[in-house]
């Protein structure tokens, strides 16, 4: 029988801020021992060093007889990604609508869980929490996990004593949030490995198949037409610089990459123009809408003052320029603007949710009508997607089928020539 003892913090020790981890529980240590009854148990028990876990043995009655360092806690294990924080949320919100106690739930929940990186984090907030912290603060010791917005949602739970239906909300939130990322990553994938593979073929026609063809039109010794010439000498070119044009590419490729991590206006700009791409980029518009709307939705509906709610929407939209707009937003509403009027200065938003929003402020139901908007926008990028995927099939075979046909035609035109002659 394998037990894993938890760390517990000693109350009286002084509070640390939040958003700083307390101590090193980075470590993970292997364990085997004597419980009380004389039997043989071991397992594993993460902490910030060997006496933390002999301590913890001995106060669950436990004699250690060996303890060794295993690994760190999170290394070679698989990563903690959005989708595991969605499926938390959704099953602490069903264990606590069903009145199991909080620290119960997140025992449960943790030991139950598939990633061994994301069990470990819920029951570091479980011991965080049996030890008197308050849910908010245990969750935002961990903010690459749990956002500014998740947080919030979590305090406005616990200070209105609904801390079960806000759990719900948060689950449904999060389960629309990604449902919708998945939906811009299926409208993105299939364009891209279909241009990926387009690439890998013709690479292999010019490295593989030209160069056998040139070979059998120079024992012919007959003049070549300029379009056969052509596409030799490009295969020629790739054939002796393979090597180079593929460090090129690498170069250029990550040194793109780290622009793009560290410089805002580039994030900015290539936002900006994937927004103005042709097919794509209404589906990025719908994208942002949608997410925008839910999140303040969610947010409004918990009770979270507007101003603090827009702070926390402008990180959700998914879109730069969609997030400075919020922030552009937020500021005009913290001046007295009206929301509505706010968004229609952001030249961002389509009449009918400017319209809405409206609506909803003088009604008192922002909340309501944020949702309805949230639910329309996410059906019509569901079916942009679908459509998208219909359209881009014919216009992809198209392009590969001429570009792989060009090629055929390039290498069979002095062979016609030469049957002409003949």
């Amino acid at each position: 029988m394998a037990l894993v003892p938890a760390k517990k913090t000693d109350p009286a020790a002084k509070p640390r801020p939040p958003n700083k981890p307390e101590g090193d529980k980075n470590l993970l240590f292997a364990w085997e021992g004597m419980d009380r009854s004389g039997k043989r148990v071991k397992g594993e028990t993460p902490a910030a060093d060997e006496a933390t876990v002999r301590a913890e043995l001995r106060r669950q009655g436990i004699t250690p007889a060996k303890i060794r360092k295993k690994t760190q806690v999170g290394l070679g294990r698989k990563k903690i990604v959005s989708k595991d924080i969605s499926v938390f949320s959704r099953q602490l919100a069903t264990m606590m609508s069903a009145g199991v106690p909080l620290v119960q739930a997140f025992d449960i929940v943790g030991r139950g869980h598939d990633n061994p990186a994301m069990a470990d984090l819920i029951l570091s907030i479980k011991n965080d929490i049996q030890s008197g912290t308050a849910l908010t603060l245990a969750l935002a010791k961990h903010p690459l996990q749990f956002d500014e917005l998740f947080c919030n949602l979590v305090e406005a739970g616990e200070q209105a004593g609904v801390l079960d239906t806000m759990l719900d909300k948060i689950a449904t939130y999060k389960e629309k949030t990604e449902s919708i990322k998945g939906k811009i990553k299926k409208a993105l994938f299939y364009p891209a490995a279909v241009i990926i593979v387009a690439i890998v073929v013709t690479t292999v026609i010019m490295l593989f198949v030209i160069p056998q063809f040139k070979e059998l039109f120079t024992s012919f010794g007959a003049d070549l037409p300029a379009f056969t010439l052509l596409v030799i000498n490009i295969s020629n070119f790739m054939t002796e610089w393979w090597w180079g044009i593929g460090l090129a590419l690498g170069a250029a490729g990550y040194s793109l990459a780290q622009s793009y991590k560290r410089s805002a206006k580039l994030r900015e700009g290539v936002d900006r123009a994937m927004l103005r791409f042709p097919i794509i980029g209404p589906i990025l518009h719908k994208a942002a809408i949608a997410r925008f709307a839910r999140t303040l939705s969610t947010m409004f509906a918990a009770g979270v003052p507007l101003v603090e709610a827009l702070n926390s929407v402008s990180g959700a939209t998914g879109s730069v320029v969609y997030s400075e707009a919020v922030l552009g937003m937020r500021e005009k509403v913290a001046t007295g603007q009206s929301l509505q009027l706010s968004m229609r200065q952001t030249d961002l938003f389509p009449h009918l949710v400017i319209q809405m929003t409206a609506i909803g402020e003088e009604a008192g139901s922002l909340d309501a009508m944020l949702s309805k908007v949230a639910d329309f926008y996410e059906e019509e990028v569901d079916n942009a997607v679908d459509s998208l995927s219909s359209l881009l099939e014919p216009m992809i075979m198209v392009v590969i089928g001429g570009l792989v046909g060009s090629l055929v035609v390039a290498m069979y035109l002095p062979i016609f020539k030469m049957a002409a002659t003949v």
